[in-house]
């Protein structure tokens, strides 16, 4: 267990950014998931703007490493257009 005051916080601090990008991460988890799901050429190019920037936001926070996002990005990428 802690003992300190800021050991104490920074548990606090820790578990709540964790729930956070847990959160983040599985939504867009979830999101490319739909995507790589969809069959229609109209749906799946409305949604692959959002999911773009869902991947590159999750990169710029660190959540996901970048070159992670770059490879979710172009594989959705040849998934629409192979549509």
């Amino acid at each position: 267990m802690a003992n300190h005051k800021s050991s104490e916080k920074r548990i606090r601090q820790t578990a709540t950014k964790r729930a956070h990008n847990r959160l983040y991460h599985k939504t867009t988890r979830n999101a490319v998931k739909a995507l790589r799901n969809t069959t229609e050429k109209g749906a799946a190019e409305a949604l692959l703007p959002k999911v773009t920037a869902m991947l590159d936001k999750l990169a710029k926070h660190n959540i996901i490493h970048k070159n992670k996002a770059a490879n979710l990005k172009g594989a959705i990428q040849l998934h629409v257009n192979k549509l």
